[in-house]
């Protein structure tokens, strides 16, 4: 905008001023993507469509989900990263390509800190250790005995390479000094599927899903990677319970937008989800799948980022994981 007098000066100064808060209180007007990175029926499927569910409601537009599963979600999440950061594109966030993919990959298509904006972290969700039915086992120090007498025999199955499922039961193996044979896929819906159908006899399912399949007796949980046993499944004892102390691992899920995405985009997008995961009815909904609940925004949500990418460098290094 060009001022052309001095008289006008102070106009066009309180215009400029104006544009991202009347960009803002246009927001949306038009359709908004939610993009997956990993395919439909999972965990961060299931978080993103709320998400969108609930921005559609508050803001009166319609928010649709695109599943882009693959990969690790790695291809999903960099197509999120080269969209326009105006709004109009959200990135529902996962570990696996957010953090955990930095210490897999040398050469990352994009470097999350730098590339995306943290808008807000939904939950934090730990997960069981499942396993078929026909595997002869029933809690964590059975199966290593299994596995070490086996080694590399025992396929377990992950979202990808480079996701918290991957790294997590790497992790496990290196505590528990066992070889396992990976078998990725691109999402956990799928290697689910397999588990129940016994193609794998070995995976990590998150606590929303693994109870109703203990209650119907299709898999049976030998432990919690949670640092507390869960409410969902009181019975079950952790892993660090069964003779694997300090154990632990989390998935989560949050919302991200494109770097140099405005402020004000990003704190109206922030204010409707906090109101929402506030709201009593949706905590318990939470919760009652196994989710923690975790309601970070902004600023606290890309220290917990960077804190996670630090913690994952040493998990791969603590298991030998090397980079691709």
């Amino acid at each position: 905008m060009k001022c052309i007098s001095y008289a006008a000066a102070g106009w066009c100064a309180a215009a400029l001023l104006w544009v991202p808060t009347a960009h803002a209180q246009s927001y949306p007007n038009k359709i908004v993507r939610v993009i997956v990175p990993f395919v439909a029926g999972g965990p961060t499927d299931i978080q993103g469509r709320w998400v969108a569910q609930q921005l559609s409601h508050a803001l009166a537009q319609n928010f649709i989900v695109e599943n882009r599963g693959g990969a690790g979600g790695v291809p999903g999440t960099d197509m999120v990263v080269r969209a326009a950061p105006d709004g109009y594109t959200l990135l529902a966030g996962n570990p696996g390509p957010l953090t955990v993919s930095h210490s897999v990959y040398n050469k990352m298509p994009y470097d999350t800190l730098r590339d995306l904006a943290p808008i807000f972290l939904l939950t934090r969700t730990s997960s069981c250790l499942m396993v078929h039915p026909s595997v002869p086992v029933k809690g964590v120090q059975d199966f290593i005995k299994l596995a070490k007498a086996q080694p590399g025999r025992i396929n377990y199955g992950s979202p990808g390479v480079g996701t918290v499922g991957h790294f997590a039961t790497e992790l496990f193996a290196s505590q528990a000094g066992i070889q396992l044979n990976h078998v990725p896929y691109k999402g956990a819906a799928q290697y689910t599927v397999d588990l129940i159908a016994g193609q794998i006899e070995f995976a990590s399912v998150q606590f929303s899903g693994c109870a109703p399949l203990v209650a119907q007796n299709k898999l049976r949980a030998i432990g919690a990677t949670s640092e507390k046993r869960s409410p969902l499944l009181p019975h079950l004892p952790t892993v660090a319970e069964q003779g694997l102390p300090g154990f632990t691992s989390a998935n989560w899920n949050g919302v991200l937008a494109p770097a140099k995405t405005p402020r004000e985009v990003i704190m109206r997008i922030h204010d409707v989800l906090a109101k929402q995961m506030a709201a009593p009815e949706h905590r318990e909904w939470f919760l009652k799948q196994g989710h923690d609940i975790a309601s970070l925004g902004p600023e606290d949500y890309t220290k917990f980022i960077r804190d996670e990418i630090e913690k994952w460098a040493r998990v791969a290094k603590a298991a030998n994981i090397q980079k691709q």
